[in-house]
């Protein structure tokens, strides 16, 4: 991703981040605080299709770039957010968006062979998440089928992306080397989504299936753990210092791990895991803030050291 403090890369993972912070709180049940959420991460939204429009300069975005499927995904997660808060409309517009940005980049957008491989999967699967929450909100069996459509080849993807990802990102990535675990934690919020979408009146699932798919999500949720502890132990084993926008994947990753917590606890019916979720959610409210006055610090000191170049 490149590092420019006002980029496109900056706007979208901004907004992913954002976005599913706005989800956790909901799921936690501080309504308010999540409507707050949504209003810097629209901003942010809103700032990538800017930067898109106003800088034709670059052709290669949103087209061919690793930051096209993460506005696929931010575009998902904003509008899942908009549909806990009641906007069902809007839901169902930016759910129309990311799925048509979805069909035309998934095989145009060329992540780099580092953690970004993993965002083709992180876009299916925000596509499943608020198809998911969508179908349940409108009792719409179509919408919730559709969203298991793509629930299963998002797990394909990650498996191709795990072959691709080098393994010497664990050690000296930036910071999106952890979207290996964010899209994990994506996929286990989009299978606990899918299971609370179900019930008496639409009856989507058979017993069958929901067994399996209880399953398949637990143990998502399982890998997303275990592999965020490995890549915390990675992190303080060969620390890596200084600002940098792919830091951005290492917060959208503990984000979405607190909310996969807090969705899998209301979908399965374990509430020692909801109170695992809610302690995660906080400790990621407290890194979103941290990261937020990072990147302002950076790009405060970025003006000065160019002036300070000039005048030499």
């Amino acid at each position: 991703m490149p590092g420019l403090p006002l980029s496109a890369a900056l706007c979208a993972m901004y907004a992913l981040t954002t976005g599913a912070l706005a989800v956790g709180l909901d799921s936690a049940g501080y309504e308010t605080l999540s409507r707050v959420a949504l209003v810097p991460a629209c901003a942010a939204w809103a700032g990538a299709v800017a930067y898109a429009v106003l800088r034709p300069s670059r052709p290669r975005w949103p087209a061919q770039t690793p930051t096209a499927l993460t506005f696929t995904a931010a575009t998902a997660l904003i509008g899942t957010g908009f549909c806990a808060a009641g906007w069902q409309r809007s839901a169902a517009a930016l759910l129309a968006l990311a799925a048509l940005l979805w069909a035309a980049l998934l095989v145009a957008a060329n992540p780099e062979r580092r953690g970004t491989v993993f965002l083709r999967c992180a876009a299916t699967q925000g596509l499943a998440v608020l198809g998911a929450t969508l179908a349940a909100a409108e009792s719409a069996a179509w919408l919730a089928h559709a969203a298991m459509v793509l629930f299963w080849p998002g797990l394909v993807l990650y498996c191709f992306a795990l072959l691709r990802f080098p393994p010497r990102e664990v050690t000296e990535g930036r910071g999106d080397h952890w979207l290996a675990a964010g899209a994990l934690a994506l996929s286990a919020l989009a299978g606990a989504r899918l299971i609370s979408a179900d019930s008496a009146r639409m009856y989507l699932w058979n017993d069958d299936d929901h067994a399996v798919l209880g399953r398949v999500t637990a143990g998502l949720l399982v890998l997303t753990l275990v592999c965020c502890v490995g890549l915390l132990t990675a992190e303080l084993a060969w620390p890596r210092h200084g600002y940098d926008v792919a830091r951005w994947a290492t917060v959208f990753t503990a984000v979405g791990t607190a909310v996969a917590a807090l969705a899998v606890a209301a979908a399965l019916d374990a509430p020692w895991l909801d109170a695992l979720g809610e302690v995660l959610l906080w400790m990621t409210v407290a890194a979103w803030l941290g990261c937020t006055a990072w990147a302002l610090t950076s790009a405060r000191a970025r003006p000065s050291r160019v002036r300070s170049r000039a005048r030499r």
